[in-house]
């Protein structure tokens, strides 16, 4: 079961809204709890505040442009049977772990093809499908 966080923000006189979608349940505690997010890395809190802190990003974020800006973030597209998915680094490149997200357009739908240059700019609607390591 798809679990929906719709997060308002007031900006000066301008309302923006971001919608994050977690795949399920244990992974929205995963994402959003710091004693979930410690046990998924095994006791590492280090990990687990740079993952909340990461989650903290998105939800500010007005589009997905504002995530691909960051260069610290390494946001990359997947290929093989991921295409359409990216990643950005929980941490660092040296740690293995990354979240796998997938931009929705305003109907919760993939953008098919997902050309990430046009889609960037005007997604404001992201799935989050998991948080694995890259040798999982």
């Amino acid at each position: 079961m798809l679990k929906v966080i719709e997060l308002n923000y007031p900006l000066g006189n301008r309302r923006w809204r971001l919608k994050i979608i977690y795949a399920s349940e244990k992974l929205e505690k995963e994402c959003t709890k710091l004693d979930w997010a410690k046990k998924k890395f095994g006791g590492n809190k280090k990990l687990a505040i740079s993952l909340l802190a990461r989650i903290n990003a998105i939800e500010q974020a007005d589009t997905v442009m504002d995530i691909v800006a960051i260069p610290s973030f390494h946001f990359h597209n997947l290929s093989g049977k991921r295409k359409g998915e990216f990643a950005i680094d929980v941490k660092t490149r040296r740690d293995n772990w990354r979240l796998i997200l997938v931009p929705l357009n305003d109907e919760e739908k993939e953008f098919d093809p997902c050309d990430i240059d046009k889609v960037a700019k005007i997604a404001r609607i992201v799935l989050i499908k998991e948080v694995s390591s890259h040798y999982e």
